[in-house]
């Protein structure tokens, strides 16, 4: 069942009760980068294997994500700042336990290519905070194959 969140600003990404933070180094320009998160949602599906749709809401205020065993998000575009930031909100979904959620996309020119940083900050029950404590791993694990599939699908398109 879907249920509606707590409503929170970007400031959640250094408050929240948990927060995960994850890094990669990609060959790919911070542009082609903030490119495939904050313009081309629908083609999260190509690179990030968890996700089965992703599509814009909202005139590109918000979005629509659908994950691998059927998890749902509704979402709110809370920052969008072309070459170094994209961040939502997580409004709606059917995630037991949720509260709060906010993912950030911090992109940081690193040398020839980018510096890519996931933060995901999240409130929830205790069982929901200590699932994604013991899903750490896999989050991270997840965050590197979906980066590194990025990068290969950047370097293979056309300029």
């Amino acid at each position: 069942m879907a249920r509606r969140l707590r409503p929170v600003g970007p400031e959640f990404v250094e408050t929240a009760p948990l927060r995960l933070v994850f890094a990669r180094e990609v060959a790919a320009s911070p542009e082609a980068v903030f490119h495939a998160l904050a313009e081309d949602v629908p083609g999260w599906s190509e690179w990030f294997s968890a996700v089965t749709l992703a599509r814009p809401t909202q005139d590109g205020a918000g979005r629509e994500v659908r994950l691998l065993g059927g998890t749902r998000f509704e979402e709110t575009v809370l920052a969008s700042r072309a070459p170094e930031l994209y961040a939502y909100r997580v409004d709606v979904t059917n995630a037991p336990g949720a509260r709060a959620l906010v993912e950030e996309w911090r992109l940081t020119p690193d040398g020839t290519g980018t510096r890519v940083q996931w933060t995901f900050a999240a409130d929830g029950t205790a069982l929901f905070r200590g699932t994604l404590k013991v899903g750490r791993a896999g989050m991270g694990r997840a965050f590197r194959h979906a980066v590194s599939a990025l990068d290969r699908r950047l370097a293979s398109t056309p300029a």
